[in-house]
């Protein structure tokens, strides 16, 4: 409660400050295969949702059209093979108290998830935003390939609940690149 009520207070000032606020949560998910395998999945829902409660009372006085939360399974290079798929948390991310939900959808542990919105309804009000753009691979995605991407998002909740994005960020610190900056550029271009 103490660190939900320091980080209102951080979040209210970038908010009065005029800008939006993106909460960025790499580590709900990516902690699945740390801890989650061995509490089991509804034990570990509710781990994670002490969290999203702490995290709703830190976002209290924010207006929601000014949060973004973004959920990712972390930007290490590795298989993945454990990851959580998000057919078994999005019930958790939807809990967060923001407009717009940013997740990873081009990486090829979790590109196949997008059929996951023919049977959950996005709640009245929110936006997604895909990653159509992954930062995993050094690989430059063809513009059909991202606009196919895209598309699947728009036909599944609606073309104006969809903003693209890319999958995580590309991390600028030489010591976080993901991939070389020319890469990155290309990717985006």
């Amino acid at each position: 409660t103490a660190l939900a009520e320091a980080l209102r207070v951080e979040y209210e000032a970038i908010v009065y400050a005029g800008f939006q606020l993106q909460v960025d949560d790499a580590w709900l998910v990516a902690l699945w295969d740390r801890i989650g395998i061995d509490m089991g999945l509804e034990r570990f829902k509710k781990y994670c949702m002490v969290r999203i409660e702490a995290l709703n009372h830190a976002l209290r006085n924010i207006p929601e059209d000014l949060i973004r939360y973004h959920l990712c399974w972390g930007s290490w290079h590795g298989p993945h093979a454990s990851d959580l798929p998000l057919a078994d948390i999005v019930d958790v991310m939807l809990a967060v108290k923001a407009k717009y939900y940013s997740f990873e959808a081009a990486n090829v542990r979790h590109e196949h998830e997008w059929r996951l919105w023919q049977s959950v309804t996005l709640p009245p009000g929110k936006i997604l935003i895909p990653g159509v753009v992954t930062h995993h691979t050094t690989s430059i995605e063809h513009p059909r390939l991202v606009a196919d991407r895209i598309i699947r998002f728009a036909e599944m909740v609606g073309r104006e609940n969809v903003i693209a994005s890319t999958d995580c960020g590309f991390a600028q610190l030489e010591q976080y690149q993901r991939v070389h900056p020319q890469v990155m550029w290309a990717k985006l271009q």
